[in-house]
This record gives C-alpha cells, sequence and structure tokens, in this order.
C-alpha cells in the first residue's frame, strides 16, 4: 500500500464494470441463484446442504470477481458434474448463455431507459467518473479499458453512458473464446517502447486486475465502490482489493485532486 507514483504516469488501464458503469449492478444476485438451481437440480436440500452450498457460492464469487464469465461458467459445470445432484449437465457456454439471459433483462431494461432519455448516464457511472476521464484526456493521457464481460457488450455500454470517445481501445471478452482480455490488454500496453511497467496505471475493483497490475510493475489503484450508492466504500471489496495488493484504495473518484496525485499528475 501507499507506493507513490515515480512521475506522471503515461496510460491508465480501466477496469468496466463497478469501477466506472453500475449497468451490471447486481450480477452477484444472478450468477449466485443459477448456481445454486444447477448444481442442486430437482434435488430437496437439507437446511444444512443448503447453507453450505450457498456459502461455497457465495464464497467462489467473491474470490473470482473480475474473471472472464466463461470461467465462472466452468466451475460451475465441474461443480454439477462433482456433486452429482442434477445429472442434466450443460456445458460451461450453455451456462454462460442461461446467465447472460437473465442478467441482461435487466441491462437492457435500464439501456432503453438511458437510450429513450427516461434515466441519466450520471444514475450508472461511479461518482467523479466523468470528471477523472476528462481531466486525463485533457493531459493527454491515454487510457483503456479492459474487461471479462462480452467485448460487444463493453463497448455498447460505454456508448449509452457517454464515455466511449474517451478511451484509444476497448477490450472485452471475445465472444465465443476464452482469451483473457485483461492479461492481453496489459501485456500489450507494457509491451509499447513509450513507457514500461511504472508507466502504466491499472485502476479496478476485483483482484484479477489488481494481481495483474502489480505482477506487471504496473501502478494498481483499487477502487472499492459502493455500486448502489455510486460512492464510498465497500468494505468487503477493500478486503479483496488490500489482499490482492492494491498501491491504493478509495470508494470513488470524487477527490479528484487525490487521483491526481497518485497518478503523478
Amino acid at each position: 500500500m501507499d507506493r507513490q507514483q515515480k512521475g506522471q504516469v503515461q496510460a491508465v488501464l480501466f477496469d468496466f464494470d463497478g469501477t466506472l458503469s453500475t449497468l451490471r449492478s447486481g450480477w452477484e444476485e444472478t450468477m449466485a441463484p443459477l448456481f445454486k438451481e444447477m448444481i442442486a437440480g430437482s434435488r430437496q436440500l437439507s437446511v444444512e446442504e443448503e447453507a453450505e452450498l450457498e456459502r461455497e457460492i457465495d464464497a467462489y464469487i467473491d474470490q473470482s470477481t473480475g474473471i472472464q464469465t466463461i470461467f465462472q461458467m466452468r466451475w460451475l459445470e465441474q461443480r454439477v458434474r462433482e456433486q452429482g445432484w442434477n445429472p442434466h449437465v450443460l456445458s460451461d457456454w450453455e451456462y454462460k448463455a442461461e446467465y447472460n439471459n437473465r442478467l441482461l433483462l435487466k441491462v437492457n431494461e435500464r439501456i432503453a431507459d438511458l437510450r429513450e432519455g427516461k434515466l441519466a448516464p450520471s444514475g450508472f457511472l461511479i461518482r467523479g467518473s466523468v470528471e477523472l476521464l476528462e481531466a486525463l484526456h485533457s493531459r493527454g493521457i491515454p487510457m483503456y479499458i479492459a474487461s471479462g464481460t462480452d467485448h460487444p457488450d463493453v463497448v455498447n455500454e460505454a456508448e449509452v453512458l457517454g464515455v466511449r470517445n474517451y478511451f484509444a481501445s476497448i477490450a472485452g471478452a471475445p465472444p465465443g473464446r476464452a482469451d483473457c482480455s485483461k492479461e492481453k490488454v496489459i501485456a500489450d500496453l507494457l509491451a509499447q517502447p513509450d513507457f514500461g511497467g511504472e508507466g502504466l496505471a491499472v485502476i479496478g475493483d476485483g483482484k484479477v486486475e489488481i494481481r495483474l497490475a502489480k505482477e506487471n510493475g504496473a501502478l494498481a489503484l483499487g477502487l472499492a465502490s459502493d455500486e448502489n450508492a455510486r460512492e464510498g466504500l465497500n468494505p468487503v471489496k477493500v478486503n479483496r482489493l488490500q489482499a490482492a495488493g492494491a498501491d491504493q484504495i478509495a470508494g470513488d473518484f470524487s477527490d479528484l485532486n487525490m487521483w491526481l496525485k497518485w497518478l503523478g499528475l
């Protein structure tokens, strides 16, 4: 913690969901019931079995936050097979399709309301997001998005929230492929001749991007966002980001001067 940036950063990589956008807020409440339903099948669980299964699912979702969805569905497929309660086992991609269908019911309603002007983008952006993006843009700092959400969805959601044009590129999960976009984007940025690891800052709310930043010598800034309030600290995320080794942690971007100082600007 408390690493100080040596000189100004040369580029900033953002996670998207939970870091800038709250359009998908509540995804855990979609994933957990799906996992429980698929693992249990038609079995009538005892109180003890149900409690233990829910604890296992919650723990897995917490520790896997930030990875590509398909890898979470691979875990589900494996657990359905191992548990043996549900004889009807789907493939990881079939589980992902079902999860996306359920999640997007809510997300697409929000997007439609945004497009029709019934809702404002500010209602789905972490507090201070646009001000930080504008400050970085005005200073000529290139910005990127890397996300475990499907690429077309990330691009569409960045557009509907009015932030797409701030980014030099957006990399989401390739549809139908299990490439890990976050690793690739960070590796590609580090390979550019204009800056080394110390010139790159990674900002995210999940341990995956924080771990990758630390492994590659980049500045790791944790965003422990309360996605419902869109401001303030979420203690669960604080613990997760501390464990991942974040250099600094905040709950939102409202203190612009603090963020610029962290970035050496």
